[in-house]
């Protein structure tokens, strides 16, 4: 897939069109993609995912603001830290496939860059800077909302998901919780671990990652949702 492919492509993944296509191209751009470019060379996505992270965190605080007028300060900036989070961001980028459409030197692409959460979630944060300099605050505000903010408690699942699950084995006692690394598979630099999370030496989950910790974290968010489709619990 060619850029101008790609650029048509994601713009049916936000559900924007855009008229000038520069910064969404600058969005998806990895430093390392820039750096190889012999001739017609254009900006990383750094500065966009700079203005992106102030649109976002903005957005993120008068959404919390206007919908939870109960909520002390203390809870909205708790809440408001796990929903920009990393983790967070990187889950709703992985959810629109936006690794495929990021723009990556071969070193970085073959290092397995494109799926790490860091970029993941800088490139998502770039997209927001430019979707608000093509379209202004509104047309960024709704689109936040539509991607991140319409499902809060699925985001806070993610990113809770191996608290939530050591709390639901605690709270019923005699049960032993043990992630354990399945198989690791992958050259060196681009190193993938399978963990499954077992509940008194039954699977209830498996997740992948280039790292231990990510693999948990996907395996525990899909425990939670195999016992919520088994009855066990609802939102652990």
């Amino acid at each position: 897939m060619n850029i101008e492919e790609k650029l048509t492509e994601l713009q049916k993944v936000i559900g924007l069109s855009f008229n000038n296509l520069s910064n969404l191209k600058c969005a998806i751009s990895h430093s390392s993609y820039v750096n190889e470019l012999k001739v017609n060379k254009w900006e990383n996505y750094e500065r966009l995912e700079f203005l992106g992270d102030a649109v976002l965190e903005l957005i993120t605080s008068n959404f919390l603001y206007t919908n939870h007028p109960d909520m002390p300060e203390g809870e909205m900036s708790k809440l408001r830290a796990s929903l920009v989070c990393e983790s967070s961001l990187a889950f709703t980028a992985k959810k629109m496939e936006i690794g495929k459409y990021i723009l990556l030197g071969k070193g970085e692409d073959s290092s397995g860059g494109r799926n790490r959460n860091s970029l993941l979630s800088d490139v998502f944060e770039a997209i927001i800077g430019a979707v608000y300099l093509e379209f202004g605050f509104e047309t960024a505000k709704e689109y936040v909302e539509r991607v991140l903010l319409n499902d809060i408690s699925e985001n806070q699942i993610f990113v809770d998901s191996k608290s939530r699950m050591q709390i639901y084995v605690q709270a019923r006692g005699g049960m032993e919780l043990e992630y354990r690394v399945i198989e690791e598979k992958g050259p060196d630099h681009d190193k993938h671990f399978v963990v499954g999370l077992f509940i008194n030496k039954e699977e209830f989950g498996r997740g992948e990652g280039h790292n231990k910790k990510e693999a948990e974290q996907i395996a525990a968010y899909n425990a939670i949702k195999f016992l919520e489709f088994k009855g066990k619990t609802t939102c652990i």
